[in-house]
C-alpha cells in the first residue's frame, strides 16, 4: 500500500515538473507574445512551487510511515525529495522574484530591450538548470519509490 502511494506521489510530482517545464512553458512562448507568455509561465511556476511543497511534505510523511524500505533506498528517497524541493525553492524564492522585478522595470519595450537583459538571461539559464536537475531527481524518485 505505502509503495503505491509513494509511487503515485512521486509520479505526480515528477510529471508536473516535466509537464510545466518541457511542454506548457515552451508552448506558451510559441503562441503568445513574450510578455504574456512570461506572465503565464510565471503563474504556472508559482503553482508548481506550491505543489512541490505539498508533495514534498506528503512524501516525507509517507516515507516516515513506510516500513518496507531498506536504509539505502530510504536515504535515496530523502535525498531526492530534499534536492527537488531545494531546486524548486531556489527558483521560486530566489530567481523568480528577481526576474519578475527585471520584467517589471523593463517597460513596454520588454526585457530583451532592457539593459538588464544579460542578467535576466543568466537568471533564466540558472532557472532552466534547476528544473533540469529537478527533472532528473524526479526520475530517480519515481524509480526508487517502487
Amino acid at each position: 500500500m505505502m509503495a503505491n502511494v509513494r509511487l503515485l506521489l512521486a509520479a505526480l510530482w515528477a510529471g508536473s515538473i516535466w509537464g510545466v517545464s518541457y511542454l506548457a512553458a515552451p508552448s506558451a512562448f510559441a503562441v503568445l507574445d513574450s510578455t504574456s507568455a512570461g506572465s503565464v509561465v510565471a503563474t504556472m511556476l508559482t503553482r508548481e512551487a506550491w505543489l512541490s511543497i505539498a508533495l514534498a511534505l506528503l512524501l516525507a510523511i509517507v516515507l516516515l510511515r513506510s516500513p518496507d524500505l531498506d536504509a539505502r533506498r530510504r536515504r535515496w528517497l530523502w535525498w531526492c525529495i530534499g534536492g527537488m524541493l531545494l531546486c524548486s525553492m531556489i527558483v521560486y524564492l530566489g530567481l523568480q522574484p528577481v526576474m519578475a522585478a527585471i520584467r517589471a522595470s523593463a517597460g513596454p519595450a520588454g526585457v530583451r530591450a532592457s539593459p538588464q537583459w544579460t542578467t535576466f538571461a543568466t537568471l533564466h539559464g540558472l532557472s532552466q538548470l534547476c528544473y533540469l536537475v529537478e527533472s532528473i531527481l524526479g526520475a530517480v524518485l519515481v524509480v526508487k519509490s517502487r
